[in-house]
């Protein structure tokens, strides 16, 4: 870096996840993803961490959108594999979350992501994709996709995640 190079800087506030999750207690999953759709809960902390937003919301699917930016990126200039991470470990796991009746919670039990092809700024704005597969008592599947505006797949995972009650 030289001493011309301007600094490039990033601030943002997030909500109080304790009482997002709170919230989240007392209605179930399709009631709590559209209360935070139209402003009345805040979104997780994640969401402005990664600069992502909440596309779209049903039972069993749910989409996110996120524009890569520098400030994803690895040392190699492309966005680092832990963005699209979180970023499928979101999709999915909330994919679940909007499925469950009040009361209920789940946890990521383990996350595969399959890398296709490097993201940067020029790819534009990229939508993930999380969809329930299975949905049982104790356990859930979901599987992720990554694309962009015109289709074009840049990774896929699968999750599976622990079902519970709360309490």
């Amino acid at each position: 870096m030289t001493e011309t190079e301007p600094i490039r800087e990033r601030s943002y506030t997030w909500s109080d996840p304790a009482l997002i999750a709170a919230e989240a207690m007392q209605m179930d999953g399709q009631a709590f993803f559209a209360a935070m759709a139209e402003g009345k809960i805040p979104p997780p902390p994640i969401a402005a961490t990664m600069d992502m937003d909440a596309l779209l919301v049903s039972p069993g699917q749910l989409v996110f959108s996120l524009t890569p930016q520098e400030f994803h990126y690895n040392p190699l200039g492309t966005m680092h594999g832990g963005v699209f991470a979180t970023l499928l470990d979101s999709v999915c796991g909330c994919a679940v979350h909007a499925s469950l009746p009040a009361g209920t919670f789940y946890t990521s039990l383990d996350l595969a992501v399959k890398f296709l092809r490097p993201v940067t700024v020029a790819t534009g704005k990229i939508t993930a994709t999380g969809t329930v597969t299975h949905l049982g008592r104790r356990t859930a599947l979901a599987e992720g996709r990554i694309t962009d505006a015109a289709g074009k797949l840049y990774a896929t995972a699968t999750s599976s995640c622990l079902v519970f009650p709360i309490g």
